[in-house]
């Protein structure tokens, strides 16, 4: 499969994977612009304008713009990420026009009613309050907090009751004027679609969309610490990380090795150590976020009141194992996993489509599969080994705990287990 890309003359991209085998097509309009994006005065206006796309335009209401999609089998879909929000449909192949249409009018053409913002702006303050009631959820606020203090990236997605219930129509507009602009701007679509067609939509209805002249988000500053929330929840939760790399560093793919081998799946050394060795919690795993200018490697965990004091200490000792211990059969397997997860997510349309608009956002182009397949078998085990010593060594962790947390060591116990 090769993609097709064209850049119109208001800067927007434009990419297809035809897969003509298929009856299906899944597009979608990404933004360069999420929640880091937002002024100290905005906490929470990219989610809710995400919410409020979908609350009627000039020609359609709500429930049009529900119907009009659902009356053809198709569905409509959003969400909000630190770095960018995406506006995704799913469609039969001859209805791509229509979802096409659909995605341009509510990104275009969005009214931002004062009663329909009103309801939007409840609905958002309980799901925030979902989230507090949520300790897995809730954790990793904490967690970004911890890492990225007093900055937009470390602020929640979702915003605080107050900053949402604070917004009027005139901010989203301010918001989607300053951002939503051409070169941070692009549609991406596979399966049974046309290019050219969704070239010609999208060069009539954003053709009035300013190129440029949105500003660029304030530098991240990886700082760590250590914030915690006493619940009487029957878990205690836990995220240990350090600061990890950007996605466009030559440490991005070891980074993303060393996570899986040691918590990405019932053979990595987390999982087998913790939970199938000690039978210390029930759900353990590493991961790796990779922002524009920084990321997070860490650890999540959850156990009980009773074996919180425990497990830490133990994910401590297979973090500083990581930097001696780890063999080359361990990053061959991982390697493989990955190609795997690759070669599978090319056989679902909205998948191949979500990746394009990544791949173009974060790299400034498609990346064939074999090229990325290539970069990760460069990755050998010494690699791994380093970076897995320049992220441990550094010693400033970001710390979150929400529950059952009292018996959990002191942070600076946590530094210390790290630098042994």
């Amino acid at each position: 499969m090769r993609a097709q890309i064209t850049k119109l003359e208001n800067g927007m991209t434009v990419l297809t994977d035809n897969m003509p085998h298929l009856e299906s097509a899944a597009l979608g309009v990404w933004v360069k612009s999420g929640s880091r994006s937002e002024f100290d005065n905005e906490h929470g206006v990219s989610h809710l304008l995400e919410h409020m796309a979908f609350k009627g335009t000039k020609t359609r209401s709500s429930r049009q713009i529900a119907e009009t999609i659902e009356n053809v089998g198709g569905d409509l879909n959003a969400a909000t990420s630190i770095e960018h929000t995406g506006y995704f449909a799913r469609v039969l192949k001859d209805d791509a026009a229509l979802a096409a249409d659909i995605l341009s009018d509510i990104l275009q053409n969005s009214v931002f009613d004062a009663h329909e913002l009103s309801r939007e702006q409840q609905v958002i303050v309980q799901e925030i309050g979902a989230s507090h009631d949520t300790p897995d959820d809730h954790v990793f606020d904490l967690f970004q907090a911890a890492a990225f203090p007093d900055q937009a990236i470390g602020r929640t997605i979702l915003g605080t009751t107050d900053s949402v219930r604070g917004f009027e129509p005139d901010a989203i507009r301010a918001y989607m004027d300053r951002n939503y602009v051409g070169d941070r701007m692009l549609i991406s679509a596979a399966g049974n679609v046309d290019h050219d067609q969704l070239v010609d939509i999208a060069s009539e209805r954003f053709k009035d969309l300013k190129p440029t002249g949105a500003p660029e988000p304030q530098k991240a500053r990886y700082v760590g610490g250590d914030l915690r929330h006493e619940s009487d929840h029957e878990q205690a939760h836990v995220v240990i990380g350090l600061e990890g790399r950007p996605y466009n560093s030559d440490g991005f793919y070891a980074v993303q090795i060393l996570s899986s081998i040691l918590g990405g799946g019932m053979s990595s050394r987390l999982f087998q150590e913790v939970r199938e060795k000690r039978g210390l919690c029930y759900s353990v795993y590493a991961f790796h976020w990779a922002f524009a200018d920084s990321g997070i490697f860490g650890v999540a965990a959850a156990t009980g009141a009773d074996d919180v004091g425990e497990l830490v200490p133990v994910i401590m000792e297979e973090l500083r194992n990581a930097t001696e211990s780890i063999t080359e059969e361990e990053v061959v397997r991982v390697r493989n996993q990955i190609r795997a997860g690759l070669l599978m997510s090319l056989e679902s349309p909205a998948s191949r489509a979500g990746q394009l608009a990544r791949q173009q956002i974060l790299w400034g182009r498609p990346i064939p599969l074999q090229e990325t397949v290539e970069r990760i078998g460069r990755i050998d085990v010494d690699r791994v080994k380093k970076i897995a010593r320049e992220i441990l060594d550094a010693a400033n962790p970001s710390v979150a705990g929400v529950g059952p947390v009292a018996n959990m060591p002191d942070y600076d116990v946590i530094v210390q287990r790290l630098k042994a």
